[in-house]
C-alpha cells in the first residue's frame, strides 16, 4: 500500500534520474574544438621540437642535478609520455572524425552543387538549341539584301520597260505625225 503512494521517480524498481550524481553536460562541440585544437599543436613541428627538448632537459637534469627520476629507466618521464599518449591518441581521433563528418557534408554539397551545375547546363544547351532552330528560320541579313535586290531589279526592269513603251509610242506618235505634215 506504501509503494502505491511512491511517485515512479522516488522508486527504486523503476528507471529514472541518477541518484545522487547529476550529469554535467558537456558541450560535445566545445569538446571536439578542444581535441582539434590538441591534434593541430600536437601535428606540429614546434611540438615536436619542444617535447624533445623538454625530454633532453628531463634525461639532463635527472641525471646530473637532481635525482627525482633515476637514471637506468626514467620512470617519471615514462609515465608522463604514457599520460600524454594515452590523452592524445582519443583526442587526435576525435579530431580525424570531426574531420571526416565534415569532409562527408561538404562532399555531399559538393554533389549537390555538380547536379545543379549539370542540370543548368542542360538547361542552356536546350536553350542555345532552340534558339539556333530560331534563328534558322529567321531570315539573315544576306538573305534579306539579295531579297530586296531581287526585287528592285525586277521592279527597276518593269519601269525601264514602261518607260521604253512610252518612248516608242512617243516616237511613233512623232514620226507618224512628221510623216502626216510632210
Amino acid at each position: 500500500m506504501v509503494e502505491a503512494k511512491q511517485s515512479a521517480k522516488e522508486r527504486l524498481d523503476t528507471p529514472g534520474r541518477l541518484r545522487g550524481w547529476r550529469r554535467v553536460g558537456l558541450d560535445g562541440d566545445a569538446f571536439g574544438r578542444l581535441s582539434e585544437w590538441v591534434a593541430r599543436l600536437m601535428g606540429s613541428p614546434a611540438f615536436i621540437i619542444w617535447m624533445s627538448v623538454f625530454i633532453v632537459i628531463w634525461i639532463v637534469l635527472n641525471s646530473t642535478v637532481l635525482s627525482l627520476d633515476p637514471a637506468p629507466s626514467f620512470i617519471m618521464l615514462t609515465l608522463l609520455l604514457s599520460i600524454e599518449a594515452a590523452y592524445s591518441a582519443p583526442l587526435i581521433l576525435l579530431a580525424q572524425s570531426r574531420q571526416e563528418q565534415r569532409d562527408r557534408a561538404m562532399l555531399a554539397e559538393d554533389r549537390r552543387v555538380v547536379a545543379q551545375s549539370r542540370a543548368d547546363t542542360d538547361y542552356l544547351a536546350r536553350e542555345i538549341a532552340a534558339l539556333r532552330q530560331s534563328v534558322g528560320e529567321v531570315a539573315t541579313r544576306d538573305f534579306v539584301r539579295t531579297e530586296v535586290r531581287d526585287v528592285v531589279r525586277i521592279e527597276l526592269r518593269d519601269q525601264l520597260r514602261q518607260l521604253l513603251l512610252e518612248l516608242d509610242k512617243r516616237y511613233v506618235t512623232e514620226t507618224a505625225s512628221e510623216d502626216v505634215s510632210a
